[in-house]
């Protein structure tokens, strides 16, 4: 079964997704976050069932977040994807709060090869939890911000809010 609610954020509304957790009972593990326009978005489909205290754990870290009160999260998630799409999400998570750093670092902490750096980008792109998953801190090899797929105006906002951007 997937859950679903949306909630007001500085990007604007978040979508957020789930479905109930196979390691927590009563929990919920996050499926997908993403903002209106957002390239491979989910979009709320038949069956799906609205429910708002599914999601409140993440709604109140995302809140704390935003408000510059909280720099990680401790969230449950459901991300399926590939083996190295999961390996560079893995990757992504232990970037800190206000650090930037590039898809060439990520390939070669993950042990891929230099050629490999665009299967990095794509899995990047493919980053499911945006936010959640920091794809934001990612940038390019020169200091350009590049692709993000919820909008590069949301990749400025967020790493301003971290700091590490001014």
């Amino acid at each position: 079964m997937m859950l679903y609610t949306e909630i007001d954020s500085p990007l604007g509304q978040l979508l957020i997704t789930g479905r109930p957790s196979a390691t927590a009972p009563g929990g919920t593990a996050l499926t997908s976050l993403s903002v209106p326009g957002q390239k491979n978005a989910p979009a709320v489909q038949p069956g799906w069932r609205r429910d708002p205290s599914a999601f409140a754990e993440a709604e109140r870290q995302l809140a704390a977040y935003f408000a510059g009160e909280a720099e990680d999260f401790d969230l449950e998630f459901d991300t399926g994807g590939t083996e190295f799409r999961r390996k560079v999400w893995d990757e992504l998570d232990t970037i800190p709060f206000g650090v930037t750093t590039t898809y060439g670092e990520i390939a070669r902490r993950i042990g891929a090869s230099r050629a490999a750096v665009r299967a990095v980008g794509g899995a990047v792109g493919a980053n499911p939890l945006m936010i959640l998953i920091p794809c934001h801190r990612v940038i390019g090899a020169d200091g350009s911000l590049t692709g993000y797929a919820g909008g590069l105006e949301r990749k400025q906002m967020l790493l301003k809010l971290e700091g590490s951007l001014t």
